[in-house]
């Protein structure tokens, strides 16, 4: 599979004009729920402008409960991604958990997902960048902006300079998460495009239940302070359900209110310098 190009906007001509979206479900439920949510993200997104890339788990290697929903089959969800990279030409993007996932996922997406527990793994750094892919690195929920710049180099050092950042909060004690904007600030020091995930950073984990909860109506506010304080885009997770969605369902917003948190970030790039 060719990769697609992939454009950041705010690194580029355009720069300050644009940011980045990477939009989907939490993971691959079924074609139809994937298939839908890319085709509204996708008229969305080019009606307003916006690059886009589509996202989903593959599988959900990290759950509290042994009994909670993982996936449909690895082959079988990636096959479901790599349908809509093709119908649709666009980016494609998924998370790995292991460097043995590496080459698998690459041949049906174009940007390999590092997760926040796992952004320190060397040997998982090293074998997403080998790739060739772009990588993008979630900001471990225990570690400075600052200190990202290690696990960069661990994919630089493969010969692969396309790197993501994305920021996703600080655990605050047991039950919460909160986004410290310093550390879009102390990433983009680094020189790699940087994005803020503004539905996980709203995560609740541990709790009692084994589900975690989220507080999905302040991801505008996440969502508008990122592009304020000059992130090149957003990570978000939608769904045209979110009370149906067999993970992440407290945390994820609702597809049909996706346009209207679009526009206001669109106004809000505008007018920076």
């Amino acid at each position: 599979m060719n990769s697609k190009i992939l454009t950041i906007p705010n690194l580029g001509p355009t720069r300050g004009k644009g940011f980045l979206l990477i939009a989907g479900p939490c993971v691959v439920e079924n074609e139809k729920t994937v298939m839908v949510t890319a085709e509204k993200l996708i008229s969305l997104a080019g009606t307003l402008s916006i690059p886009l890339v589509f996202k989903a788990s593959y599988r959900k290697a990290n759950r509290s409960r042994h009994d909670s929903f993982s996936g449909i089959g690895d082959h079988k969800a990636l096959k479901i991604l790599g349908s809509v990279s093709k119908h649709f030409d666009i980016p494609v993007t998924t998370d790995i958990h292991n460097p043995e996932e590496a080459e698998m996922a690459a041949g049906y997406v174009d940007i390999l997902q590092i997760p926040a527990f796992l952004c320190r793994q060397t040997d998982l750094l090293r074998a997403a960048g080998k790739t060739g892919r772009w990588v993008n690195i979630k900001k471990g929920q225990f570690l400075s902006g600052s200190s990202m710049r290690f696990a960069a180099d661990k994919v630089a050092e493969s010969g692969n300079s396309n790197i993501i950042l994305t920021e996703r909060g600080n655990m605050y004690g047991y039950g919460d998460i909160i986004v410290d904007f310093r550390n879009v600030y102390e990433m983009k020091k680094i020189n790699h495009p940087v994005l803020v995930d503004v539905t996980h950073s709203l995560q609740q984990p541990n709790r009692e239940s084994g589900v975690s909860g989220g507080k999905p109506e302040m991801a505008g506010i996440i969502a508008r302070a990122a592009i304020a304080t000059g992130a090149d885009g957003i990570f978000m997770e939608t769904h045209p359900d979110p009370s149906k969605a067999l993970s992440d369902g407290e945390n994820m917003i609702p597809l049909a209110k996706v346009e209207d948190l679009l526009k206001s970030l669109i106004d809000i790039r505008a007018s920076l310098p």
